[in-house]
């Protein structure tokens, strides 16, 4: 376990070229903690086993959001470390995790991170994402899109970006009609919403 300790040690950088609130400070410590820890961990594993660790991420990830039992058992003090494991670990097999990410898991309890899991499956994602060559993007849209829309979308996208794309349909009624796509911190908003924040912006300007 020595190469966890050596390789998963937080970030303690002090951000002094930007006035940020205390909330996006520890929104950007939050996302830089994440990547280094999803980087060490997409280092120790072989071909072979990134694609299932990533899928057991993304559903462990997902199951801490929705179980509200779940969700205590990692958050409350009530429960110890080694019971926390046990706990997370048993749900990694049942997802179908490898050995190496069980005891990443484990050492996210030991080192108090496991809080940061949802932000480390996006970065780890990430990762084998640019491995592949593969960009992904995030549309939503007002209501779900027909699946011949969405295909449509996707050759459209792999064309424009000219590679390989994973994307992923959200539906948010609050979009009124019109599509958002994200890629990367690019943001394409023709939505009915962002349109009227645009105009807000401009008035506000004038």
């Amino acid at each position: 376990m020595l190469i966890f300790a050596a390789l998963l040690r937080d970030s303690h950088e002090t951000f002094r070229s930007v006035q940020l609130t205390k909330s996006e400070s520890r929104t950007v410590i939050k996302i830089t903690v994440a990547r280094r820890y999803a980087q060490a961990l997409f280092e120790l594993l072989d071909q072979s086993s990134i694609e299932v660790t990533r899928n057991a991420l993304d559903d462990l990830s997902q199951a801490m959001k929705e179980s509200d039992q779940l969700h205590h058992v990692v958050a409350s003090p009530a429960f110890g470390v080694e019971e926390k494991i046990a706990v997370l670990t048993a749900l990694g097999d049942k997802l179908g995790c490898p050995p190496i990410g069980k005891a990443f898991i484990g050492q996210l309890v030991k080192k108090n991170r496991v809080g940061f899991l949802p932000e480390i499956a996006q970065a780890f994602g990430r990762l084998v994402d640019q491995a592949k060559g593969t960009q992904p993007v995030t549309v939503a849209s007002a209501a779900p899109l027909p699946v011949t829309e969405q295909d449509r979308i996707k050759v459209r996208l792999r064309e424009t970006l000219k590679r390989e794309v994973d994307v992923t349909f959200q539906a948010d009624a609050s979009h009124l009609a019109g599509l958002q796509i994200s890629i990367g911190s690019t943001v394409v908003d023709s939505t009915v919403r962002g349109r009227l924040r645009d105009l807000q912006v401009t008035l506000t300007r004038e």
